[in-house]
């Protein structure tokens, strides 16, 4: 893995040690990475190794940062919603140049990498771009829309002074129940591989990409989680055979296809059934499936990072369950998993000093730190920190930059998914005299989703942006709105109703899972699949007023609508669209036609779930794959779809054509034309 310096950095600003080591082949990057990785490593003591196998959050080092120097630390990382002041861009470079200047202060003076989760866009950074989270850019369909995205993504990013994205997360969401199926770009392994050119995106930009989260963390099963959450960083119980399959089958791509540089491992367990199922095992204790299968069976030779205080989850077998194991225990077991750095956001120094006692009792070999410490400096050598370990404020203009909206505007068109179009109520004319409403419409922090500027996200003008509602209004400045719907159509056309989910991340996104009381403002109304009350009451009192009704559903995940579907004309799965509503817009009036697919079935019912194309007895309300297509029928195998879906429409397409759909398009995913053919030939006969 050799990234490109990008001109985010500042290439004025190399390193040169003071003293005799002025010589040292580490430093001459005219030798190979191998032998400067091995120069220095000789020369480093235990805590310095110690040291770059440690990761500290900002929040813990900002009130003395001298911490990075007397740690020794490999790396530093923002959680979500850790921010500078100001949130801007030249605050950023700042910052990180700060906890750069003590890392270089050490005798050895090896640069620091900062770590954030830019998972769609920088979203961290007030004024960034923020894109579609990944359940979007999956019913895009479009591997080149998906790299451009990641690679506008890395731009902003590294203007930031940020190498290191724990992004994208290539799970396979098994259960829409799970509060982080939006980071998922699909439901099938294949849809999933298809659009690990986010990997490309990133790697190619200059920023080292983090695949995450090793692995099976989308197939959990549901109540199987701990404390309040109900299926986040649960038990996934299956064969070895069916997880190689679902879960496995990304990370094999993104190792040997795209020479992903480092790997998260998940917060979730593993539960064999051919062991005895009963006796799971922490992703983060797992020697087998990190040292084992990914680093000696796919030859993975990059870093594996934990996540979020990951060993300390690792819980005692012998205790009652959730118990955790003794520090030291834990220390020693992931490291001896295979785990190379340490997200220890709070307790950077306890687990150095724990590591410490581990190596000296001989708990933890010496071998497997320096394996781990070789995998640290390859990193650093190839992102030429060694060279150019600063950054340059000069680039700020990259961050929320008139071209990255652009490729963010065409994301959000090409995710949008008309699900049906009665009468062909879709696309509206610019004349018509439209009536807006949905709490949806006009909140760009419902809009933008999760990981927005905080953690969990806000409602509300979180971020600058464009709401569908002030999109629509540019199209059609007549455009009337009431939030409620409570105010008189006025013999409106047509009217738009925008509803769904207000933001969440991760286990408060569960659905049955905990609210979040401390986010701002607070997480007040339970997750769940189906609308929310006043949501349903809305499309109700909309569509029984107006002739023609199109509901918009603003989610990370489908909400079960089948109740109401009969008063809807037009109805359109919006996803998470992120900062450019115009996106919208531009499919909603025609200038853009829909072309979104399903990356996920939508259930009929909230019984249905977890429901995934090729269970037995396939009958959601939507088939995986399902997208219905304006301005035209579509060439080759896309108008062989659009043929069939408008046979099934019309009351045709046999019993099995949810499945038939379903599986043409994730045969046609993986290559496999032939039978796509055959299996959208048998809807349209019928």
């Amino acid at each position: 893995m050799l990234l490109p310096l990008p001109a985010a950095l500042d290439t004025q600003t190399t390193l040169v040690p003071t003293g005799a080591v002025t010589t040292a082949p580490y430093l001459d990057q005219r030798q190979p990475i191998g032998k400067r990785v091995e120069d220095l490593l000789r020369r480093m003591t235990l805590d310095d190794k110690i040291g770059q196998m440690t990761q500290a959050e900002r929040g813990a080092m900002a009130p003395d940062p001298s911490q990075v120097a007397s740690l020794r630390l490999g790396s530093v990382l923002s959680g979500g919603g850790s921010v500078p002041t100001p949130n801007t861009p030249a605050a950023w470079v700042a910052m990180v140049n700060q906890f750069q200047a003590y890392a270089l202060s050490t005798p050895l003076k090896i640069p620091m990498i900062y770590g954030i989760d830019a998972v769609h866009g920088h979203g961290n950074v007030y004024g960034a771009t923020v894109f579609p989270h990944n359940v979007g850019l999956g019913a895009s369909r479009d591997p080149d829309l998906v790299e451009r995205v990641y690679r506008a993504t890395a731009a902003e990013v590294r203007a930031t002074g940020i190498p290191w994205d724990f992004a994208p997360c290539v799970c396979v969401s098994r259960d829409e129940r799970w509060g982080r199926a939006y980071e998922s770009f699909a439901e099938d392994p294949s849809l999933v591989i298809r659009l690990e050119t986010a990997i490309d995106g990133l790697q190619d930009g200059g920023v080292l990409a983090t695949v995450k989260h090793y692995a099976g963390d989308g197939d959990t099963e549901y109540g199987s989680a701990a404390g309040d959450y109900t299926i986040d960083q649960g038990i996934t119980v299956t064969s070895r055979a069916d997880f190689a399959r679902i879960d496995l089958a990304p990370y094999s791509a993104a190792i040997r296809k795209h020479d992903a540089g480092s790997v998260m491992p998940s917060f979730s367990s593993v539960d064999w059934t051919e062991d005895g199922v009963g006796n799971p095992t922490k992703m983060h204790a797992s020697r087998e499936l990190i040292a084992g299968t990914l680093k000696r069976d796919l030859g993975f030779d990059g870093l594996v990072i934990s996540d979020w205080e990951g060993i300390h989850q690792i819980p005692d077998p012998s205790a009652p369950p959730g118990t955790p194991l003794p520090t030291a225990t834990q220390v020693r077991v992931g490291v001896n998993a295979g785990i190379d750095m340490f997200m220890e956001p709070n307790t950077a120094a306890r687990f150095e000093e724990v590591l410490r006692g581990e190596v000296a009792s001989g708990g933890v070999p010496l071998s497997r730190i320096d394996d781990a410490v070789r995998r640290i400096l390859r990193t650093k050598f190839e992102l030429g920190l060694f060279e150019h370990p600063y950054a340059s404020a000069a680039n700020a203009g990259q961050v929320g930059s008139a071209a990255h909206r652009a490729v963010a505007r065409e994301a959000v068109a090409e995710s949008q998914v008309l699900l049906k179009n009665a009468g062909r109520a879709l696309p509206l004319r610019k004349s018509a005299k439209i009536y807006v409403a949905g709490r949806n419409a006009d909140d760009i922090g419902n809009q933008a989703g999760g990981w927005t500027i905080d953690w969990q996200g806000r409602s509300g003008a979180a971020i600058p942006g464009t709401t569908i509602l002030q999109a629509i209004r540019q199209v059609a400045p007549q455009a009337t709105f009431s939030v409620d719907g409570t105010a008189p159509t006025g013999g409106a056309d047509v009217g738009v109703v925008v509803v769904g989910e207000t933001p969440y991340a991760e286990g408060f996104g569960d659905v049955g899972g905990p609210s979040c009381g401390w986010c701002t403002p607070p997480q007040a109304e339970p997750k769940s699949l189906t609308l929310q009350p006043g949501d349903r009451a809305v499309v109700d009192r909309v569509c029984a007023a107006v002739p023609t009704c199109v509901v918009l559903l603003v989610s990370g995940r489908p909400q079960v609508i089948t109740d109401q579907l009969g008063e809807i004309d037009a109805l359109v799965a919006s996803w998470l669209p992120g900062s450019e509503g115009s996106g919208v817009a531009d499919v909603l009036f025609g200038k853009r036609p829909f072309t979104g697919r399903l990356p996920v079935s939508w259930p009929a019912t909230v019984d249905q779930v977890p429901i995934n194309v090729g269970d037995p007895n396939y009958q959601p309300l939507f088939p995986y794959g399902w997208g219905l297509r304006t301005g035209g029928r579509g060439s080759g195998l896309d108008g062989l779809r659009d043929a069939a879906q408008a046979r099934v429409i019309s009351g045709h397409g046999g019993l099995t054509w949810r499945s038939d759909l379903a599986e043409a398009d994730r045969a046609q995913t993986s290559g496999d034309n032939l039978r796509a053919y055959r299996l959208l030939r048998k809807v349209i006969a019928g």
